[in-house]
């Protein structure tokens, strides 16, 4: 999707999603993904252990999450990202949160942005995370790109799910 595309689908005026419309597990997902972000953006560790207990217990989770990283990427680096933006990004977002988490793997963080940018394969990796890992440490991504958006989270999980919904219906 060009990047335009993706600023029509994030940025088409004052957001007010309910998620009424989605399946009670998409519901959680968005739910679970606001609340965890939130609590990363205040640097809430109890708030945020909450949040990401839910997120880890919902399905597909990591997919939402990372469709909703890849669109932020696509916004915030509109011409493309070299091996210095990935850096920088990985290294914001570790920075940021080793602050009020101590616990942030940066391997983690790295997996989740090359996965993705699609230049993951957890073939080639020794250790992948699991969904408890992803869960832990995506919202921490998509709080830091967020904020560099400047635009807020609905409008890029909106566009993760219909995104996703058209791909699913396409395959």
């Amino acid at each position: 999707m060009p990047p335009s595309a993706v600023g029509a689908l994030c940025h088409a005026g004052e957001v007010s999603v309910t998620w009424r419309h989605l399946p009670a597990s998409a519901r959680e997902i968005a739910l679970a993904a606001g609340e965890a972000v939130a609590a990363a953006q205040e640097r809430d560790p109890v708030a945020y252990e909450a949040a990401v207990e839910r997120l880890t217990g919902a399905d597909r989770s990591g997919l939402v999450l990372g469709v909703a990283v890849r669109l932020l990427l696509e916004e915030t680096h509109p011409d493309g990202l070299d091996g210095d933006d990935v850096r920088q990004v990985l290294e914001g977002c570790v920075r940021s949160a080793a602050d009020w988490l101590p616990a942030v793997d940066p391997h983690v963080v790295l997996v989740l942005l090359a996965g993705a940018l699609g230049v993951y394969d957890p073939g080639d990796d020794d250790n992948p995370p699991g969904p408890a890992a992803v869960a832990r440490h995506a919202p921490l991504l998509v709080a830091d790109l967020v904020s560099a958006a400047g635009r807020p989270l609905d409008g890029y999980l909106a566009a993760a799910f219909t995104e996703i919904e058209r791909t699913e219906r396409q395959d």
